[in-house]
């Protein structure tokens, strides 16, 4: 399983996010109705089909940023050098983990409109507030690549605070990377990796709007 595929599937279930949930609903429901959406929608997209990278991204910084709990994905990625850091070292490592997991998978979107899911049902009582959603990704030729989301229930409504695909963790994968970086560099180090990685990134991106 590619990153590439991981970080699509990520954001082709948060992308449409932005618009209002009916009351009640479950997040098995939620997570196939806004599959479905998100995934039609950038299929009709004429400009990010022939490549704006940057109208991706916007529609990533609009839909998705409001609905993941990114603040939740830092801590678990750092782990225990989370308690190291004071509270505006936590913010830009908040702010940078954003920046980084956006522009890192705007590219890959795109790529996966055409995809099949087979949507499990959920596996949770009425009352959990904290539950795995299922999906199975059809490959023609090829096992099913399982993408399981972590969300919890807030009063905020339900968000997701980890993605596994095919068995490894998004949160997990990251948590060794930054807690080497800590050790290496401290905090302001890893602040820094990021901060040069968002900086390589967007001066990769494409200029075409």
């Amino acid at each position: 399983m590619t990153a590439r595929l991981a970080s699509a599937l990520l954001f082709v279930f948060a992308a449409a996010w932005g618009a209002p949930a009916p009351a009640q609903e479950g997040p098995d429901v939620l997570v196939k109705r806004v599959t479905l959406e998100v995934v039609d929608l950038i299929s009709k997209d004429k400009e990010i089909k022939a490549g704006n990278r940057a109208r991706l991204i916007e529609l990533i910084d609009a839909k998705v940023l409001p609905h993941f709990n990114f603040a939740s994905m830092s801590a678990l990625a750092m782990g225990q050098s989370w308690n190291k850091a004071n509270p505006e070292q936590k913010k830009r490592i908040t702010e940078e983990f954003r920046t980084l997991l956006v522009r890192t998978y705007a590219s890959a979107l795109a790529a996966y409109s055409e995809q099949k899911f087979d949507f499990r049902p959920l596996r949770a009582k009425p009352a959990d507030t904290d539950v795995t959603v299922q999906v199975r990704v059809l490959q023609p030729g090829a096992q099913p690549v399982p993408i399981d989301y972590s969300m919890e229930k807030t009063a905020a409504g339900w968000k997701v605070y980890d993605v596994m695909v095919g068995w490894v963790s998004l949160v997990a994968n990251y948590r060794t990377e930054f807690n080497n970086l800590v050790r290496e560099a401290g905090i302001d180090g890893l602040i820094k990796n990021l901060s040069d990685k968002n900086r390589a990134l967007e001066a990769r991106a494409p200029a075409r709007r």
